[in-house]
């Protein structure tokens, strides 16, 4: 697992609150587009990028399950018990900044 942390942009932050909504609930990268309102290219490379920090784990359905619906196979992502708990600290830290009144220094340890 990687120390380090995406960086916290309005769409990551967005991905992010969906994953953390239902922490244990599967979602395909067009849920992830839907729920957001983000479009596609914007997702998967924020899903890819939290997986590669370990952040996330997937899976690619069964072949069976999107032949008898004919369409694509759908890879489904996931939070990792570790990364549950480093998005829930980033979003908190990104809520919090937000909020700082602009112009104000931050502080040490915020």
């Amino acid at each position: 697992m990687s120390d380090k942390a995406p960086r916290m942009t309005q769409p990551t932050q967005m991905v992010l609150r969906t994953l953390i909504a239902e922490p244990l609930r599967e979602l395909h990268g067009i849920g992830f587009c839907e729920a957001t309102g983000l479009a596609s290219g914007t997702v998967y490379p924020i899903l890819a990028r939290l997986e590669g920090l370990g952040w996330l784990e997937s899976r690619w359905e069964e072949p069976a399950v999107h032949v008898d619906e004919k369409r694509p196979r759908r890879r489904y992502y996931r939070l990792t018990e570790d990364g549950a708990v480093r998005a829930q600290v980033a979003l908190d830290s990104a809520g919090y900044r937000r909020r700082r009144p602009s112009g104000q220094p931050r502080t040490a340890g915020a």
